[in-house]
């Protein structure tokens, strides 16, 4: 009697549910939108060109889709990773100097800002005083 054996997956965080053809649901979604956008394209392109350009031209459009579908790596998606590869490459600077936030500097900053804040308030409180004093001398006359 021959023993069959099944194999089963180490980790089981890998094994993704099928929904239908043993495919999953984004791999379905994918396929189905290269299939509606390829297919016309091979019959518009049928139209002008031959045969086998009308091909190469429908697999040249469906690819994009198909790797979408499949390509994974480290557990994230393709247009995850171009994510991070347009905002590494384009959006964010180059060089990113290190800069540390030290005690001893936040405290003077603190401090000159403590500082800055009296002087204004002296300097209102000196305004106000010299504007009563001239209140008062007009009360007077």
């Amino acid at each position: 009697m021959a023993a069959s054996y099944i194999s089963v997956p180490r980790d089981l965080t890998k094994v993704k549910s099928k929904v239908m053809f043993n495919l999953t649901k984004r791999q379905l979604i994918c396929f189905s939108v290269a299939a509606l956008i390829g297919v016309p394209s091979f019959f518009l392109v049928k139209s002008v060109a031959s045969l086998s350009m009308a091909a190469l031209c429908m697999i040249i459009i469906m690819m994009p889709f198909f790797f979408f579908a499949l390509y994974e790596k480290n557990g994230q998606h393709l247009e995850v990773i171009l994510k991070h590869f347009i905002e590494t490459s384009f959006i964010r600077p180059k060089q990113r100097p290190y800069k540390t936030n030290n005690y001893y500097s936040a405290l003077e900053r603190q401090a000159d800002a403590e500082k800055k804040i009296k002087a204004i308030v002296d300097n209102r409180m000196l305004e106000k005083s010299i504007k009563e004093e001239r209140k008062e001398r007009r009360k007077d006359k």
